[in-house]
């Protein structure tokens, strides 16, 4: 199963240790997390444990991930994280084929569920690459962006059973 603990470790892997590129709009940033975001924090000083925190309870909690299947959480998590909560919610919903409001209610639940955890994973990683490619840092990330987005398909082919 798919949780946050092992979602938090995955996600490590792509947001590594401390950065700060002039060319990143987030800043200083240290564990995925960034100045911009929370300026309240000493970035350079954040720990793992104090950025799991952060991640659980602006992340995981606020987007409700616990309630999706396994498979589609660690995704959507993924993508919340690196682009926001509410641009990964509206590329789900339309990955599952509803208006993309943000609001994700009985409407999106009902074609989360019509749809396999399969189906969902490759289509919503299709979403969030079509939306990626169009960024203004697609040509200073777009290759990390790619090989992450390609990494979550290999995990979404291992965490799906179809």
């Amino acid at each position: 199963m798919i949780d946050f603990d092992t979602s938090f470790e995955r996600l490590l892997g792509s947001e590594g240790g401390y950065v700060n590129d002039p060319a990143d709009p987030g800043g200083e940033t240290k564990w995925g997390i960034s100045k911009r975001s929370y300026p309240q924090l000493d970035i350079a000083n954040l720990t793992q444990d104090d950025a799991k925190v952060v991640y659980r309870r602006d992340f995981w909690d606020a987007a409700k991930l616990q309630d999706m299947p396994t498979a589609v959480a660690f995704q959507l998590f993924d993508f919340a994280v690196n682009s926001g909560i509410g641009t990964a919610i509206r590329k789900l919903q339309q990955a599952i084929g509803v208006a993309d409001d943000g609001h994700f209610g009985a409407l999106s639940w009902e074609a989360l569920r019509a749809l396999s955890e399969a189906d969902t994973v490759l289509k919503l990683n299709a979403a969030r690459l079509r939306y990626m490619t169009k960024l203004k840092n697609w040509p200073n990330h777009g290759k990390g962006w790619a090989i992450r987005i390609a990494d979550n398909l290999d995990y979404g082919a291992a965490d799906t059973d179809e």
